[in-house]
């Protein structure tokens, strides 16, 4: 979707007649007493002040209360005893082909009636914890499974604003969700494990335990399901290019809190009077590889932050010596967007000074550089290096190695980044309608063709053959069902058939029939692999998988009991239903909507904000980030942390913003 970014920095301007001066312009000295310009300045002030002084006791009266109730009626004694556990979830027994323990039963199924019937429901097993993990789970219906998340971390990521966090902009808190929440509505299960293998003949998925001792010290284990979900995501591309070590990549918290770190280590580094200037240039170079939505937000972050608040509180010359570059391989940064935006982008970017480098490769990554090169004009390649000690890598996906496991498992899985399924997101080459793949891990086939004989089977109805008119508008409609995202290279129906009946006997044989599938896919473009796709994904998937659970019934009576023909049966294939991409650029946004574009400074911040907090997972999440936006503007100060390598919290120097000229963010 929503690209898949991003936090805000939004400043205000205040007319000049509305502020005393001495707001606008703060004294050098505190002992200084303000020199107050104009009586007039003073009324919205004083409005203000006598706003604050009758509603202030009020209001914190009225909080207090809400506390004191919520607390009364929250803090009872519960007394928990003799808790009924099921002995195959103590001592599973083991099995499979690798003999090792299958979890049956889980801790909490059995310790409630409401549990206990949920508990002997189909087995839903969801790997994941993403974007599309979590449209399932607030699409599915109560009751229709027993549902259990396999993910290795506990929580949820709102992805569009890490590079947001990882400036401070928005504390990490404000962008998680715990997983078991949100599973809790359909009392649903959380086992903190990473997916390493699948046995689809026996439904059985092999499991590693996160342990304490780190990767590698967990037990393996098998998880079985009567559905599968695999919703893992996508790992960043490496492109071949070597010295990936020394780079930072932007898909988790903990890759946030990372970046976090090293930027604020390389400024405390650069401020010493020890460092030499040739090292403190090399500090303070920023190099984001990737013109995509996260390496553009990224870089207009970092700016953002050296910009308005590094410049404060640490020496003027590390401000100076501060330099952004943003490495791409294509001619334009945001080449997925609209021309329009991609250059005013690179407008934008140009004001702030930021370096861009367009039709350019990487060549490696050093430890204290990149090496790359750049196609000039006249043909022509030059090799150029860069001093750097950060180094973000966002060019592209790859599957992780789960799904690279399952790929390989599979015959006709050719796709190198990611899982194909068909238009209803079920896995090609494995058991139909028992396992599925969504968001970065799949991708929706596009190959018209590899349907030319089920589509000639059902439209020849003369069986000569060949194909005439009539029986190519039934074919279009049968592609349209299978493939919806080729309705629109088959608008033209008259003009298509008459184009590739070649030897004009009003009738499509075969081979006319194969280019013209073969050119009907070629033109096909596969969904981006967002967060809005991955979201849109997940609902349709889960309220598919109510629907088969409650029809059910139906089903086995109408003759329907498993195979291609239940999904067909309760539900059309998957429609992505564009909403639009956006990117914030430092003090700017862009808005692609497809036919339009919509781009600029206060409204569009304003609409990017609204957007994101709108498509927050929860009522917490969205008051806390609005806690985060009110924290900026009214100018209280704050205190953001990143995670020490020693796993201990030290705060950051990313203090409230001051009034500046007029400006107050």
């Amino acid at each position: 979707m929503l690209a898949a970014a991003r936090g805000m920095q939004v400043l205000y301007r205040f007319p000049s007649r509305h502020i005393p001066l001495w707001f606008a312009h703060p004294p050098h000295s505190h002992s200084t007493p303000p020199v107050l310009h104009n009586k007039t300045c003073l009324r919205p002030l004083h409005r203000w002040h006598y706003f604050e002084d009758a509603s202030s006791p009020l209001t914190r009266a009225l909080i207090t209360a809400g506390i004191f109730l919520h607390d009364a009626f929250t803090y009872t004694d519960r007394h928990i005893d003799r808790v009924p556990v099921s002995p195959l979830a103590l001592h599973p027994g083991r099995g499979g082909p690798k003999n090792l323990p299958i979890v049956e039963r889980l801790l909490s199924d059995i310790e409630d009636p409401e549990n206990a019937k949920i508990a002997e429901k189909p087995h839903l097993v969801i790997v994941g914890g993403g974007w599309g993990a979590v449209g399932i789970l607030k699409s599915l219906r109560p009751g229709d499974y027993h549902v259990t998340v396999v993910s290795p971390e506990t929580y949820t990521t709102f992805t569009p604003l890490l590079p947001s966090a990882a400036v401070g902009t928005v504390s990490v808190r404000s962008l998680v969700e715990p997983l078991r929440k949100i599973a809790a509505r359909l009392r649903g299960h959380l086992m903190c494990a990473r997916a390493v293998d699948i046995v689809m003949s026996e439904r059985l998925l092999e499991v590693e335990t996160i342990s304490p001792g780190g990767p590698g010290k967990g037990e393996h284990i098998y998880v079985p399901y009567d559905k599968l979900i695999i919703a893992v995501g996508s790992t960043s591309s490496t492109h071949g290019v070597s010295g990936l070590e020394h780079c930072f990549q932007l898909k988790t918290i903990g890759d946030a809190q990372a970046i976090r770190k090293r930027i604020i280590d390389n400024f405390e580094a650069a401020a010493l009077p020890t460092t030499t200037p040739e090292e403190r240039r090399r500090l303070l170079s920023f190099v984001v590889c990737g013109g995509g939505p996260t390496g553009v937000e990224t870089a207009a972050e970092i700016f953002d932050f050296c910009q308005e608040d590094i410049i404060n509180y640490y020496p003027k010359v590390c401000r100076e010596d501060v330099s952004i570059h943003v490495i791409q391989s294509r001619e334009h940064i945001l080449n997925t967007y609209s021309e329009a935006i991609s250059r005013y982008a690179e407008k934008k970017f140009m004001n702030d000074r930021i370096d861009l480098v367009t039709s350019a490769r990487v060549g490696k990554v050093l430890p204290d550089r990149v090496v790359y090169t750049v196609h000039t004009p006249d043909g022509t390649i030059e090799t150029h290096e860069v001093p750097t000690n950060f180094v973000l890598w966002s060019t592209g996906i790859a599957m992780n190695p789960f799904t690279q496991r399952v790929s390989s498992l599979l015959p006709n899985q050719v796709h190198k980044k990611a899982i194909e399924v068909d238009a209803h997101l079920r896995v090609k080459g494995a058991p139909t309608g028992e396992v599925y793949a969504i968001g970065d891990a799949s991708t929706i086939e596009t190959s018209v063709v590899s349907y030319l004989l089920d589509l000639v089977d059902e439209s020849d109805k003369n069986k000569d053959g060949k194909i005439d008119f009539d029986e190519w508008r039934v074919m279009v409609n049968l592609i349209k069902r299978r493939i919806p995202m080729a309705e629109s290279q088959l608008e033209e129906v008259r003009e298509l058939f008459d184009l590739y009946d070649s030897d004009a006997d009003n009738s499509l044989t075969l081979n006319e029939l194969t280019v013209l599938l073969q050119e009907i896919g070629n033109k096909i473009t596969a969904l981006p692999a967002t967060a809005q796709v991955a979201a849109q994904q997940g609902e349709y998937l889960g309220r598919k998988l109510s629907k088969l659970a409650r029809q059910r019934g139906t089903l086995a009576a109408n003759g329907i009991t498993g195979g291609p023909g239940a999904d067909e049966a309760v539900s059309g294939p998957f429609r992505y239903f564009h909403l639009g991409t956006l990117a914030y650029i430092g003090n700017a946004a862009v808005f692609d909507l497809g036919r339009t574009s919509f781009m600029g400074g206060l409204a569009a911040m304003y609409a990017w904000r609204s957007v994101y907090w709108s498509e927050q997972v929860s009522s917490r999440t969205r008051a806390l980030l609005m806690i985060d936006w009110i924290i900026r503007v009214c100018g209280a100060a704050t205190y953001r942390v990143y995670e020490h390598e020693n796993c201990g919290l030290v705060p950051s120097v990313r203090s409230a913003p001051k009034a500046r000229h007029g400006w107050f963010r």
